[in-house]
């Protein structure tokens, strides 16, 4: 039995892991709609300085968040090879901007471990965990931590 199939059997979830820098963060793949190639974003006027602008996706306006500069990061410089994570936080859908996708894990419980007390009150309030998998240091991001009500309703 394979990983994924012991992790599945134990009542696992299903993440969708991506790179941001060096780094490797995941997701829950229940909140993930779709993964697009990054497409030039237009400005918006009076947005944080996490926001690369909006993308016209099949008539719908779609916000394009910069995930490395919303977790406290260097802002990406988006290239062709950068990937556009469009997920659904709370009642809205929205583009993440991230380096590449990289895989899709199947955890369980036992498989993630609390954030460490040195972290900082910025990766305390959107990290859910670390996972420690074949010697990575993987970061499990909960997106409504990340975009509150109401940062995502001026979205």
């Amino acid at each position: 039995m394979s990983y994924a199939e012991k992790a599945k059997s134990q009542g696992g979830q299903e993440l969708i892991a991506f790179r941001i820098g060096d780094q490797e963060f995941t997701v829950n793949i229940m909140s993930v709609r779709e993964i697009r190639g990054w497409a030039p974003a237009t400005p918006m006027p009076h947005t944080p300085h996490y926001m690369k602008g909006v993308i016209n996706l099949r008539g719908a306006v779609l916000p394009i968040i910069d995930l490395s500069a919303r977790l406290g990061m260097k802002p990406a410089e988006p290239t062709a090879r950068h990937v556009i994570i469009v997920a659904q936080v709370g009642q809205k859908i929205v583009g993440l901007l991230v380096d590449a996708v990289s895989d899709i894990l199947t955890v369980t419980a036992d498989n993630i471990q609390p954030v460490p007390e040195v972290a900082s009150d910025l990766e305390k309030s959107f990290a859910r965990g670390i996972i420690a998998l074949d010697n990575r240091m993987i970061c499990l991001v909960e997106l409504e931590a990340i975009f509150p009500e109401a940062e995502s309703e001026a979205a």
